[in-house]
């Protein structure tokens, strides 16, 4: 039985996990094809792959609910996608690494990225701000930061970081919702992994 549970858990996550990549590819193309488009044709397409991203954190609070495996599991993806939504983060890709939980490439991207700042290949305020989202997501993983970096944060964070900690407390709370769709399952006191099929079956990826 326990088993079962995880083997769904991980298929849950897999799905989530193509399903924000789909959004952040979305919006890393737009980000790309922006000289191509007039302003209002690149602020309507961002509102409405950001529109995509609100209703798709509305379904991980609901898959999340009540269930504290699922909020362990999940809680990066949710914390990173109200990030984006809020637009505290801006790179796609720092994004999508922190909802992976996967500090090793996001301090990879850093290193890159302090690479590509040396030979000018990367203006200043961007890497100033693609560095304050990289350390922002490593604090938030649990990761510990150099004297330098903290000190890089706290000269540069400002706006983003209050934003971002304002996005951040509601994280893993749940909605009524997924509890409603459970109390109408033929079996109430359905067991952990019959709950998870049963969310897998009615989420709309």
């Amino acid at each position: 039985m326990a088993s079962r549970g995880k083997t769904e858990t991980s298929k849950l996550k897999q799905n989530l996990e193509e399903q924000l990549d789909r959004l952040m590819q979305q919006l890393q193309d737009l980000e790309e094809c922006r000289e191509e488009l007039d302003t209002d044709e690149y602020e309507e397409t961002k509102k409405e792959t950001l529109e995509q991203l609100s209703e798709f954190n509305d379904s991980l609070k609901k898959i999340m609910s009540g269930n504290m495996t699922l909020v362990d599991e999940l809680s990066g993806m949710q914390l990173a996608i109200q990030a984006a939504i809020s637009q505290a983060f801006k790179t796609p890709e720092v994004i999508r690494l922190f909802a992976k939980k996967q500090p090793g490439q996001l301090r990879t991207r850093l290193a890159e990225m302090d690479r590509d700042l040396m030979v000018g290949k990367l203006e200043r305020d961007l890497y100033t701000q693609q560095k304050v989202e990289i350390l922002t997501a490593l604090r938030k993983l649990g990761e510990k930061l150099t004297a330098d970096d903290e000190a890089f944060l706290s000269a540069n964070a400002g706006a983003i970081l209050s934003q971002f900690e304002k996005v951040s407390t509601d994280l893993g709370r749940p909605p009524s919702y997924m509890n409603y769709l459970l109390d109408s399952h033929p079996s109430k006191n359905i067991d952990v992994p019959s709950k998870i099929s049963f969310l897998l079956k009615i989420q709309d990826l």
